[in-house]
């Protein structure tokens, strides 16, 4: 009986993939053919251990400023779940998200830890993308406040990246997120179109999202807190990477971080490679030789924290295999 051919969904997946390991592959090779790679890890093999440590500590507090966020959201949706757990979802997310091809994985693992909670995957669904929204929001802010030190200060090489153009990207996010608040019988009335697909489970659903937006609309408290959260973890990973460019011994301006660390993380969201491996070595790459940096500069710092991050995720993989022996 012969083979049956697979499905054209998951062949698409297969050369979606290959196309963005390539793209990883390409961007990294590109930039290591300009620099000399031996030179590049003994300089990497002299960073100081004590900042590293340090860095990783930083870090450890951005993921719980993470957790603080995420459950103060699954609050005002009348979801109460531990701190533990949800730490522990969020380090189990961490791990798929560095260690898949894609950040859509440590989504996946949080929306099916609050559902069955929750008693609905659309609700689990929202409060993940209100989070990620919001920590959008919050990203582009710091990049712009960033930006504009950076412009300000006296005898500091201007900010390759224009301080205007943050501050439209920043309220041009508020602008386009606020009716999903202010208006959610509004979104709803968007969506209504789409019943004509199911109208009953299209229907359900979106009745279960405006409800989930109305009760954001109603703790309005909560959401600026929710917004503070997020300014304090992009805050936060950005002296995770002051502390790593002190370990590499550097030279690198705090308000230039601030600036190239959210961007990094912009530039990570488009699915054109494999974990943001080659965007972000480029992305840092363009910023620090604008300032007059190395190009072995920006790759260390990259790339090292990169590591950092991926080794503290290994504690996700830790928890899930907890999850299975119970």
């Amino acid at each position: 009986m012969p083979t049956p051919p697979a499905e054209p969904h998951a062949a698409r997946r297969h050369v979606f993939l290959a196309i963005k390991i390539a793209v990883s592959i390409i961007l990294l090779a590109i930039l290591f053919s300009r620099i000399d790679a031996q030179r590049l890890w003994a300089s990497a093999r002299q960073a100081s251990i004590v900042w590293l440590i340090a860095a990783l500590g930083i870090y450890f507090f951005n993921v719980l400023g993470c957790v603080w966020r995420w459950r103060l959201l699954l609050h005002v949706q009348q979801i109460d779940l531990p701190r533990r757990t949800l730490l522990g979802s969020f380090l189990v997310a961490l791990f798929f998200n560095n260690f898949l091809p894609s950040n859509i994985g440590g989504d996946v693992i949080r929306i099916r830890d609050t559902a069955r909670v929750a008693g609905s995957k659309t609700l689990a669904t929202t409060v993940i993308l209100a989070d990620r929204v919001i920590g959008l929001i919050g990203l582009v802010l710091v990049a712009a406040l960033g930006a504009t030190m950076v412009t300000g200060m006296a005898g500091h090489v201007p900010s390759p990246i224009w301080p205007s153009w943050l501050w439209i990207g920043f309220f041009a996010a508020m602008i386009a997120a606020a009716p999903a608040v202010l208006a959610p019988a509004g979104v709803g009335r968007l969506l209504q179109p789409l019943t004509v697909l199911h109208p009953e489970w299209v229907g359900d659903r979106i009745d279960s999202l405006t409800t989930a937006l109305a009760r954001f609309r109603d703790r309005p408290t909560a959401i600026l807190s929710c917004f503070g959260g997020a300014v304090f973890v992009q805050v936060s990973i950005v002296f995770f990477y002051i502390a790593v460019a002190y370990a590499l011994r550097i030279p690198v301006a705090p308000w230039d971080l601030a600036v190239i660390v959210p961007l990094s993380f912009v530039v990570q969201m488009l699915p054109v490679s494999v974990n943001g491996f080659g965007v972000r070595e480029a992305t840092f790459s363009f910023y620090f030789t604008r300032v007059g940096l190395p190009l072995e500069s920006a790759l260390l710092v990259s790339l090292v924290a990169a590591f950092l991050i991926m080794l503290f995720s290994v504690s996700g993989a830790a928890v899930w295999f907890a999850r299975g022996h119970q």
